[in-house]
C-alpha cells in the first residue's frame, strides 16, 4: 500500500468512526427524550404519536451503527 492510499484509508476510517460516535450520541439523546416524554405524559395517547417517529429514528440509527460496527471491526 502506498503512503497516499494508506492516508486515504485512514481518512475514510476516521470519518466512519466520527459517524459512529455521532450516531451513538444521537441514540443516547433520543432515548433520553423518549424517557422524558413517557415520564411527562404518562397514560397519554398523544405521547405514542410523539414517541413513534423518535423510536423509528432510533431503530434506523441502530441499523446504521451495526453496519459501521461491522465495517470497522469494532466487536
Amino acid at each position: 500500500m502506498t503512503c497516499e492510499s494508506e492516508i486515504e484509508s485512514l481518512k475514510s476510517e476516521n470519518q466512519k468512526l466520527r459517524k459512529y460516535i455521532s450516531l451513538v450520541s444521537a441514540e443516547i439523546e433520543l432515548s433520553q427524550r423518549v424517557k422524558e416524554i413517557k415520564e411527562n405524559f404518562a397514560n397519554s395517547d398523544d405521547s405514542k404519536h410523539v414517541i413513534t417517529p423518535i423510536m423509528d429514528r432510533i431503530f434506523r440509527i441502530k441499523s446504521e451503527k451495526l453496519t459501521l460496527r461491522e465495517e470497522l471491526n469494532l466487536d
